[in-house]
């Protein structure tokens, strides 16, 4: 599949015996993302066997321990590794810091290039771009500056009908152009609609990923019509008072959340510690919102 989901780690502010703090790998077109990099991740990249080396991009929503302090360890690996190709970092600016004190007291000298992007307090942005996708920024309701991520995928070209190519004389050269929609002028003066001799294109995909966060509703009009949303949902709505406090979000609300953006698909994760099991998360969330589903550790979602 060319857009997959893998979850590393789901637990919140503290690790189980069952569940790692929060990570994920983001594939869309062969590309890998790591988003947050909670303790284990390395380990969980292996157990799940996603190749350390195919990481050349990071995402860190903010800078709470759960997220990143799994890190400092996978950037050291990959020095280990002999990785010499460029590394890119989408991150609070303070990051920086954090990891140059690391590595300065255990001289560690990266024989990789690590640069910076550093993520815009005020607005949400796009971060990053190439001919398949887009990532882009939102901003997220928490105790301290916390971003969520939405990768969408570019619209497909059109696909020609080969039937096509012979019975109109097509020539290659001319293919490019009937696949972005404009219509194909034959050597005899025919004017062919591109309808015609094409196949629409495959819908495009999309994924949010929003990390901790306090019920916000600002943010559906980022999410609206979002394939897969990837939502905390840290306590039961007994806890509401807990969760407003800590600004968290309960199950209950990713689904309020998941609903009025009218997702298709709404992943659920960041689970506190006192829930062993994980079930009555999930019957709250689908009273909701049907289509959810726990965003369990070793699991892959995929889109398309």
């Amino acid at each position: 599949m060319s857009f997959q989901i893998t979850i590393l780690g789901s637990s919140s502010a503290t690790p189980t015996l069952n569940r790692h703090p929060t990570s994920q790998v983001v594939c869309i077109h062969d590309r890998h993302f790591l988003v947050d990099c909670g303790e284990g991740a390395q380990m969980q990249m292996r157990r799940y066997k996603i190749k350390l080396s195919k990481i050349n991009h990071v995402f860190i929503s903010h800078l709470h321990g759960d997220h990143i302090l799994g890190l400092p360890g996978f950037l050291s690996s990959l020095h280990l590794m002999n990785r010499t190709n460029e590394l890119h970092l989408y991150c609070p600016e303070p990051l920086k810091e954090i990891l140059d004190i690391q590595f300065k007291y255990s001289e560690t000298y990266l024989r990789y290039k690590i640069i910076y992007h550093f993520l815009n307090k005020d607005a949400g942005e796009t971060i990053y771009e190439d001919d398949k996708l887009s990532v882009d920024t939102i901003l997220l309701n928490h105790r301290i500056p916390c971003w969520g991520f939405i990768f969408k995928e570019k619209q497909a070209f059109l696909s020609i009908r080969k039937d096509k190519i012979d019975a109109y004389k097509i020539l290659p050269q001319d293919i490019p152009s009937i696949k972005r929609g404009n219509d194909y002028a034959c050597a005899d003066g025919r004017i062919i609609p591109y309808q015609e001799i094409t196949y629409p294109p495959r819908e495009a995909e999309s994924y949010a990923y929003c990390s901790d966060t306090k019920y916000d509703e600002h943010i559906c009009k980022h999410l609206r019509g979002v394939k897969m949303l990837y939502h905390e949902a840290t306590f039961l709505h007994e806890m509401l008072p807990r969760a407003n406090e800590t600004y968290h979000t309960t199950a209950k609300q990713a689904a309020e959340i998941a609903e009025k953006c009218a997702v298709k698909k709404l992943l659920i994760g960041h689970f506190s510690a006192r829930y062993t099991d994980l079930n009555p998360l999930l019957d709250e969330a689908r009273k909701t919102f049907k289509e959810t589903y726990l965003a369990i550790e070793g699991e892959v979602f995929s889109l398309n």
